[in-house]
């Protein structure tokens, strides 16, 4: 989306978020009451609490911190600098806010060098939104439109520019400040649905040494 900075990036995912799940409700109701009768007895009321409620905005340090002062026994260790696990972010969704959480200003090291760097030349303008239940349904940033630090982005992380010649030159030849994302549609399903196993949202599920091609 050109001309769209971090906030207005997270502003459309919130928005679409919220957009979709309303009209499943709206225009699919049959489905969504059997899905409620039959798979998630508390479906309808999470589905309304993501439409009326504002998702919970916390940078990455924030997230970070809060989950090393909880007593969760966490699989995977929670540490300054790497990034979050499904773990880490059902827990903030499901037991610290009860709600959607967008996570945003990512540490640089751990993102794409396509990500655009903040003034604090650490963290970069990423974000991701989770959901209880699932964990990260969307995942972007704003992008970095300018060319002397997407080239500092690269050699940062060792990143040949011959490889990338292409897409340097869409900044070259002129770029504007611009965001997008990526959603999650299977994981989109799950959280209309009420469905927990991914597989079961799959058209065609990928199975490890049954599938010959």
């Amino acid at each position: 989306m050109a001309f769209c900075n971090l906030n207005e990036n997270m502003d459309l995912g919130e928005e679409l978020i919220k957009n979709i799940v309303s009209f499943s409700l709206e225009y699919c109701s049959d489905d969504i009451n059997l899905f409620s009768n039959f798979v998630d007895k508390q479906l309808i009321f999470s589905l309304d609490k993501i439409i009326y409620n504002d998702f919970i905005r916390i940078p990455y340090e924030e997230a970070v911190d809060i989950l090393i002062k909880s007593k969760e026994a966490f699989t995977f260790k929670i540490v300054h600098g790497l990034d979050l696990q499904s773990e880490h972010e059902r827990y903030l969704s499901e037991k610290v806010f009860n709600k959607p959480v967008i996570i945003y200003n990512y540490p640089k090291g751990i993102k794409p060098f396509y990500m655009r760097l903040n003034e604090d030349n650490e963290t970069v303008a990423a974000m991701d939104i989770i959901v209880p239940r699932i964990g990260e349904l969307i995942g972007g940033s704003q992008r970095e439109e300018r060319l002397d630090i997407l080239e500092k982005n690269m050699e940062f992380l060792g990143l040949s520019k011959d490889h990338y010649w292409w897409y340097l030159d869409s900044r070259k030849y002129g770029s504007v400040p611009h965001s997008g994302f990526g959603l999650g549609f299977e994981r989109l399903l799950m959280l209309i649905t009420g469905i927990t196993n991914i597989r079961d949202v799959i058209p065609f599920p990928r199975t490890p040494g049954s599938i010959d091609f």
